[in-house]
């Protein structure tokens, strides 16, 4: 019988640094780097492997980014935005073994570089008016489906929300209520779907103490970062995550 654990050096080589920058991006810190925690991951174990691993650590991280983001949630976006992203993972929930999770999270990078290339080509006024209703629909419904199949829903949700351009607190404050909602709503899929085996629920045990270690540095940094700054860091996550993810559903062998 397989041992009820990883023991793979390479695996928590490549673990643990993506658990930290999943930890930073749940901060609002650097919240564009999120999406590469699975990718990184996927270079030792399969996608739904690594999605089933993260599946404890995310639940922590979850409740201690809404504990220090209290106060400052936009409950209006949140009433809009929950809808959708539920809709979006009961479709992954329907979808998940008839869809290859690499060419999901390549068309989901594909979309995020087409998205920073179009903001850079074309940069809003301030006097822009936010994205209409319908497009926040399909982008938030499309980040609950990527985040239930690679959790990688950060791009399609922020590409509808970044450019409201709300103030840092309440920009990461309703992501950790949006995002706490859409992962607490995959553990029974997850569950029916065979995922959270005794051998990933240890292996998420190990790496488990580095969860709040993240978050609690993203907050400090969170806190002391300028606006302007902080959502350059944002696009550059975006950038980063858009290309790897590009790569491994696309271009990789």
């Amino acid at each position: 019988m397989d041992f009820p654990l990883i023991t793979d050096a390479g695996f928590y080589a490549v673990a643990i640094p993506a658990v930290l920058l999943l930890g930073i991006s749940k901060s609002g810190f650097g919240a564009g780097f999120g999406s590469l925690a699975v990718p990184l991951m996927a270079l030792s174990v399969t996608v739904p492997q690594a999605a089933a691993i993260l599946m404890p650590l995310l639940f922590v991280m979850d409740v201690l980014g809404l504990r220090a983001w209290r106060g400052h949630f936009d409950w209006k976006l949140i009433r809009f935005l929950l809808p959708f992203g539920l809709l979006g993972t009961v479709v992954g929930t329907l979808l998940f073994k008839l869809l290859d999770a690499r060419l999901v999270a390549g068309i989901v990078g594909v979309f995020t570089l087409v998205f920073l290339a179009q903001r850079l080509l074309f940069p809003p006024r301030p006097d822009s008016p936010a994205p209409p209703t319908w497009v926040g629909a399909l982008l938030t419904t499309t980040s609950g489906f990527t985040s239930f199949i690679a959790h990688a829903g950060g791009p399609p949700v922020n590409a509808y929300v970044l450019p409201m351009r709300l103030a840092p607190t309440a920009y990461t404050a309703s992501m950790a209520v949006f995002f706490f909602a859409i992962n607490l709503s995959k553990w029974i899929p997850y569950a029916w779907l065979g995922l959270l085996d005794l051998r990933n629920m240890a292996t998420s045990a190990v790496l488990l103490p580095l969860a709040p270690v993240g978050v609690l540095v993203g907050v400090k940094l969170a806190h002391r970062i300028q606006p302007r700054l902080f959502y350059r860091l944002v696009y550059l996550g975006m950038l980063l995550t858009g290309l790897k993810l590009t790569w491994d559903g696309f271009l990789a062998a």
